[in-house]
Order: C-alpha cells, then structure tokens, then sequence
C-alpha cells in the first residue's frame, strides 16, 4: 500500500497531539506533517503565572521541534490557501499534498474588532502576561476591570482565574483595590452549567470581586477610562480584556467554516462536511444541548483539554481507516479544568459537557492538590522522553484517584 500523508494544520495542543499519535501508531512509510507560522510553542495554561511573576516568560515557551515525534516533519510557514478539491494546502513557498487532513488552526485575538480596546492589558498572550506583570506590581490600587469582550473565547476558567489571581496578588501588597468581572455570560463558565457557575460565582464574591453578568462592551474611552457598554458606563483605573476571538481565515476562504471562521464538525468524530478532513480545538464548532439565552445555543467550550483528548481521538481513526480497520474512537465530551484562586489554591471543574439536557459539571473545592495538579500538567507538557513519562504516570494516578478522566 502507498504511504499516505497527512497533514496538520496548527502546532498547538491538539496538532502536537495528533501528530504525535499518529507517528507511534503508523508505519514509517506514512507521512506526518506539522505546519505552524510559529517555531516556538507557548504554553498558555501558564500565561495567568507569568501574569502574577511566579514564571518567567522562558520558563513556558520551548522550540517546538522538541514537542514533536521524530517522525513528525514541522514545516515553520504561514498558511497560504487550503484548496479542498486538489488536496493541497499553500504553506510559505511549498506546497504541500495530502491524503488526509486535520484542521487545528486555534483561534486568534482581534482586540481591534472593539474601538478602544487595544488599550487594555491582557492575559491571553505570552506578552501581554508579560507587560500586565511589568504593570501590576507598580498598581498602588483603585479600580480594576476584567473585561469579557465577546463570545466565544479560549478557556472558559481563564477571565476568573486572572480576577482572583491578580485580587490575591495585590491583597498581599496591601493594595486596595475594587475588582469588577463583566461579561456578557450570564454566570461564569456558564457554558458548563448553573451549578457550577454559581459555585465560582459564590467563590468571585467571597473574595471580593463583583460580577456583572449580561454586560455587552460596545467601547473604549481610554482617554476618559470608562468602559460603555449597551445600556451603561463603568469607570476604571486598570483594563484587562479578554478580547474577541475570530477563527481562521483559511478555513473560511476554503468553505471549511462558518463567517466567524469556526468549523462545524460532528461531536463524535471530528469530521468535517468534506471527506478525510478533521476539525480539532479552538478551530472546531461543536453545538451543545441546551441555551444560555433564548437566541444563543450553547457549544463547547475552546480549552486546550479538548484539543488534546480530540487529537487522540482523529489519530487514533485515521489510524485505523489507514490500517484498513473499523475506525470507532469517540469523543464524549469529558473534560476538566484546574481553575486558579490565589494564595497556592485551585478548584476543580470536571464532568460531561455533551451529558443532555444540559451539561453536568462539577466544581471541587480549592485546594493546594488542584494548584499542583496544574503545576505537574505544566511540567508534564513541557517535558520530554522519559521525564514526560513520569510525569504523565503521576497525573493519571492522582486523576484516577479523585475519578478525573486526564485524557493522557
């Protein structure tokens, strides 16, 4: 049989997973091909840990070569032009054939969708964790706002994670400070259930921070500090945004994805509308059951823990199909979520997001174990060989043990 080739789009969690899968599981006469603009890979869960100083920027960033199977062939270009028909995506100055193809394009920020909002700080990048750190250890207090610009973005925990990263930090200079948390969501991390968005909404307010559900961010007065959103204004000495997510432009110029450049794919399988063509990540849609307003349904959320578990998943079926087995791998919506409350504590969010009619999640109190959950994650994704091993062995252990499925 021919080798066939299949190529990756994205170097992030779900296109190193996949392709790292897929180079243990096939023979060597099959082709594994990376392609990313980027040569260095971020690791995002730690942005929030640069955002406070407990790491240095070098400390959760690596040559992402060193991430990949030695069988997986990284091509360091931008993405030109996805031509579904020919099999044939434009990268740089190659162009490269496929026989399958998997769509891990993640989600990009557009902060300029938002007059105004190119002022604010952010967490939700290397650098902008970066220069918020630089900024927040100088902050003698006032008024702080965490913006929530647009739905949907990354990480669902992240935007509460940076409030009560950043409300502990400062309390321990003794800087007083006001913390608001807009958003246009109802609850926080609303997309995994009332339940659990009331419980961290309890854990916002006991800390201090005030939350304003329903809040649409129209503008920015930077000049003025004022934040003008449908119906009202709100002042403020210190912005952090999340801002507005946009999918890929490729994607979308190839008739893969919907106008905001989202792929719809099937919830099982990952598969797109055209033939031996994935969708993984933040790139992917995937409705859930359910609606949080009566004109908005509900979808996954964008996190890196479905990225990874999904990557498995279309590795583990094209393996297959190519193996000229039954491909039957599905994913089931499980995922989980360290979420970051300050003084060396994290809850746990984790449960069922396809469970119908709505998804059941729960939220483990915080605690020192959740914090060095993540802090082992951290270890276990930037490491290598052996050392990965063990710290993979160690995580599933410790998951299994409070009946967390790590999707390791």
């Amino acid at each position: 049989m021919a080798g066939k080739t299949i190529l990756i789009l994205g170097g992030g969690v779900g296109g190193i997973v996949t392709a790292n899968a897929l180079a243990k599981q096939l023979k060597p006469e099959h082709r594994v091909v990376v392609v990313d603009k980027n040569a260095r890979h971020e690791f995002a869960p730690s942005f929030l840990w640069v955002m406070i100083g407990t790491r240095e920027p070098d400390q959760v960033a690596t040559d992402l070569r060193r991430l990949l199977h030695p069988r997986v062939e990284f091509v360091n270009a931008e993405i030109g032009e996805i031509d579904l028909d020919a099999q044939k995506v434009n990268a740089g100055e190659r162009e490269i054939h496929f026989d399958y193809l998997v769509c891990a394009l993640g989600a990009s920020l557009a902060p300029e969708n938002i007059f105004g909002l190119d002022s604010a700080h952010t967490s939700y990048t290397l650098a902008g964790a970066t220069k918020l750190w630089e900024t927040i250890r100088q902050f003698k207090g006032g008024r702080m706002a965490i913006v929530v610009a647009r739905l949907p973005y990354k990480c669902p925990a992240a935007p509460y994670e940076t409030a009560l990263l950043l409300k502990s930090y400062l309390d321990s200079r003794s800087a007083p400070t006001q913390m608001d948390v807009y958003t246009p969501e109802p609850l926080p991390m609303s997309v995994a259930g009332s339940t659990l968005g009331n419980e961290l909404k309890n854990v916002l307010e006991l800390t201090g921070i005030a939350f304003h559900p329903f809040t649409q961010l129209k503008s920015v007065d930077s000049s003025k500090k004022e934040l003008l959103f449908e119906n009202a204004s709100a002042p403020y000495d210190l912005l952090v945004a999340i801002p507005p997510h946009i999918g890929s432009r490729v994607a979308r110029e190839a008739g893969l994805a919907n106008d905001a450049g989202w792929i719809p794919v099937d919830g099982a399988s990952l598969k797109t509308k055209f033939a031996n063509v994935f969708a993984i990540g933040d790139a992917a849609a995937i409705a859930l059951p359910g609606r949080w307003k009566p004109d908005v349904p509900l979808s996954l959320p964008k996190a890196g823990v479905f990225a990874h578990a999904q990557g498995q998943i279309v590795a583990a079926n094209i393996a297959a199909e190519i193996q000229g087995q039954t491909p039957n791998a599905a994913f089931d919506g499980n995922g989980y979520c360290m979420v970051e409350v300050g003084n060396g504590a994290a809850a746990m969010g984790a449960g069922n997001f396809y469970a119908t009619p709505n998804p059941a999640v729960r939220l483990e109190p915080p605690s020192a174990l959740w914090h060095w959950g993540k802090a082992l994650f951290e270890k276990y994704w930037l490491s290598t060989g052996i050392v990965r091993e063990f710290y993979r062995a160690l995580i599933i252990a410790g998951a299994k043990s409070k009946n967390v499925d790590a999707h390791l």
